[in-house]
């Protein structure tokens, strides 16, 4: 009877690959660093990103058993570690600087104001992608502050951050993108009516073309890439952002840039 319910028994199934779902919560850091009388030295902000993963029950994954799961668990560091510094900042090098301007200030009879560190980030995720803006404001004494964009994207699948040309395997992505931007500049003096060079620097179509250097992020309605003061144009001028549909970027994509910002379904032709 035992070999007839074996033989009449279903096929054992292979199991199949455990589902995981990561997840990128901003989190929030801040603290001062202060003089030995008490002074406050410098404040800090940092808004960063922090990535998670649950398995398909919905529970974290903390420790690995599987292959897949140390895959999966080495990605997460991977995310995380970029922003580590952000998280336990070291704040040795600005307190120092904070020090000496405050001494030189108190010689010279003039009031010292504390330094400022923020940074700021939007995180946007598909089920491929990761992709994190940030805006980075310092203010370390002088005329103004400062003001850095910055930007990283991370692919889940390979665990890994990315530079927006691997994007062009077709060599077309960067190229279009490229003149897109400029043509976008050209746009943007003829609004303010004044000639490219007096609003952007002399060398504005070399710094372009070199976009994928700068930040570039994505979210629901395309591509950004954004030049912080200084980058693209004098300070008066600002950051400069350009934006890029996905209906535009989409002829453009291969297979893996469409796949990692989920655009598959709009690459394939409609039904009739």
């Amino acid at each position: 009877e035992s070999l007839t319910n074996l033989k009449n028994a279903p096929p054992i199934l292979a199991a199949a690959p455990a589902v995981f779902t990561y997840q990128a919560e901003l989190i929030r850091c801040e603290g001062t660093a202060s003089d030995s009388d008490g002074t406050i030295l410098a404040e800090y902000t940092y808004e960063v990103p922090l990535l998670h993963v649950f398995q398909s029950e919905g529970t974290p994954l903390e420790t690995a058993s599987t292959p897949q799961e140390s895959q999966v668990l080495a990605a997460v560091q991977t995310f995380n570690t970029q922003f580590s510094s952000w998280i336990e900042p070291d704040l040795s090098d600005l307190t120092e600087s904070a020090q000496w301007e405050r001494a030189f200030r108190a010689e010279e009879g003039l009031t010292f104001f504390p330094y400022l560190d923020e940074l700021t980030c939007t995180v946007y995720q598909t089920e491929h992608l990761i992709s994190v803006f940030g805006n980075y404001y310092t203010y370390t004494g002088g005329a103004h502050p400062n003001t850095y964009l910055l930007s990283w994207n991370f692919d889940l699948d390979t665990g890994e951050f990315f530079d927006p040309e691997l994007l062009d395997e077709g060599k077309y992505f960067h190229s279009f993108v490229q003149d897109s931007l400029i043509q976008q500049a050209q746009e943007t003096v003829k609004e303010h009516g004044v000639d490219i060079t007096e609003y952007f620097w002399d060398d504005y179509e070399t710094i372009l073309a070199d976009w994928s250097s700068y930040a570039v992020s994505f979210d629901e309605t395309g591509m950004t890439v954004a030049f912080s003061p200084y980058e693209l144009a004098a300070y008066a001028a600002g950051p400069q952002f350009f934006h890029l549909s996905y209906e535009q970027l989409l002829p453009h994509l291969g297979p893996h840039g469409r796949m990692l910002l989920g655009l598959e379904d709009a690459a394939r032709p409609a039904v009739p």
